[in-house]
């Protein structure tokens, strides 16, 4: 088993998503190990999105990610992360497989209503920026 990292974006939450994201999240055999829902302050925006620093959306992208709360999770399934990644789809809705969490609840590329991590490595990073080991019940 491994873990990655999954956040409910603000256009999603605004739109009452979590649960039917959810479920699609548990129907391809992920398991929710912890969750909470959060508004993220701009330090934790421009932190976890540091990496985008450079980037001329990295404005707009910490404005969205601070508007409205997200939901903010712990996911387990034998290889997680790329696991997760299939279910999430393709960051542009338009090119995303049917039946992805993106394809099915995407509002345009900026909002895709879900971010999950990109590696194992950035999984513990990621989880570590918002989870104690104690908070993560398998």
């Amino acid at each position: 088993m491994s873990r990655t990292f999954s956040i409910i974006k603000p256009d999603a939450t605004r739109r009452n998503l979590t649960g039917a994201i959810n479920a699609v999240i548990e129907a391809a055999g992920l398991r929710i190990v912890a969750q909470r829902r959060v508004k993220l302050t701009q330090a934790q925006a421009e932190e976890f999105y540091g990496v985008h620093k450079e980037r001329p959306f990295f404005g707009e992208l910490v404005g969205q990610m601070t508007a409205e709360p997200v939901v903010v999770q712990v996911l387990e399934a034998d290889n997680a992360v790329p696991k997760y990644r299939e279910v999430m789809g393709a960051t542009n809705p338009e090119q995303a497989a049917e039946g992805t969490l993106r394809k099915l609840f995407a509002l345009s590329i900026g909002e895709n209503s879900v971010h999950g991590s990109d590696s194992d490595e950035n999984a513990a990073i990621e989880i570590a920026q918002f989870f104690s080991d104690d908070q993560i019940v398998g």
